[in-house]
């Protein structure tokens, strides 16, 4: 049986995940306000930025030993390299939709990564699914069916961030690396990368940096610690209270995320959009339900 956290522990880990869940959801009034920077050049800053703001914090934990191995073989490399390239695409599409007026999609796409990673687990690990699960797949199919039929269109968005995501997720699931050593190793890897862009577009021109508002840069310049922050948090919290809390907690950020696009950006949710949405609902609320009575018997066990 799994210990049951210490009381003050798993009330500071729930509100450290909490508050981690809370900032991805209020993460696009952020993006909104970098609008006028392409999507690749904001994208390119995150991994600059965030490697510059994560390499120190983890050289005080000592934690750079760690970098070194996973880096040390070539399969390791190669998984490390991957898992870099999932999450880049992941927040470029995010970027993207949000800035191109579909935050409501975004959030789409976070709500259907549990259910794909429930599928993933089936067809990628092997793992056995409940009937539960089952119906709860069938229902975010139907979901995005319905997005395709009566919609008329692929909700292309939200698929790329969720299968970006899943992926991202599954191997990750496999590393044995903390959320900021996988941060620092990930942005290691693509930052070349992103510093030959950013100064290419310096030489041009269009970049950001020396070439837009003060605020505007130095809005540029936090996006790492918009990135860094939520993941030491979610650290935090990870380690203090139960993975069912924690799957439960996911919820806070999409929700967030579609409130904002209703009520505050203004985008349109019509009712063929809103069916597709509740078919996604029903099976969270099947898959949270059955996976709380399954840690239950397994508590009791």
């Amino acid at each position: 049986m799994t210990p049951s956290p210490h009381p003050q522990a798993a009330t500071r880990g729930a509100l450290a995940a909490a508050l981690c869940y809370l900032t991805w959801g209020l993460v696009p009034l952020f993006w909104r306000q970098l609008a006028a920077v392409s999507a690749i050049e904001l994208i390119a800053h995150r991994l600059i930025w965030s490697l510059v703001f994560a390499a120190p914090l983890l050289l005080g934990l000592g934690g750079f030993a760690d970098v070194r191995a996973a880096l040390s073989t070539g399969r390791g490399f190669a998984m490390n390299l991957l898992s870099s390239v999932l999450l880049t695409g992941n927040w470029l599409v995010y970027v993207w939709g949000v800035n191109h007026g579909h935050v409501i999609e975004c959030s789409l796409g976070y709500f259907l990564v549990p259910l794909l990673n429930v599928a993933l687990g089936r067809w990628v690990l092997g793992e056995q699914l409940r009937m539960a699960q089952i119906i709860a797949i069938g229902c975010a199919a139907g979901g995005v069916a319905i997005q395709v039929i009566q919609v008329g269109r692929l909700p292309w968005i939200a698929l790329a961030l969720a299968v970006t995501f899943g992926f991202y997720g599954l191997l990750r699931k496999r590393s044995t690396l903390g959320p900021l050593t996988g941060l620092v190793v990930e942005t290691t890897l693509l930052a070349p990368f992103a510093g030959a862009l950013l100064l290419w577009r310096h030489h041009t021109g269009e970049g950001a940096l020396g070439h837009t508002s003060t605020t505007l840069q130095l809005l540029v310049l936090s996006t790492g610690v918009v990135t860094a922050i939520p993941l030491l948090l979610f650290a935090y919290g990870a380690r203090r209270i139960r993975l069912t809390t924690l799957g439960l907690l996911q919820y806070i950020a999409p929700t967030v995320q579609f409130t904002l696009g209703v009520a505050v950006f203004n985008e349109s949710l019509s009712r063929e959009r809103a069916l597709a949405f509740i078919f996604i609902w029903a099976g969270l609320l099947l898959y949270t339900l059955d996976n709380v009575i399954a840690q239950r018997r397994i508590a009791r066990s």
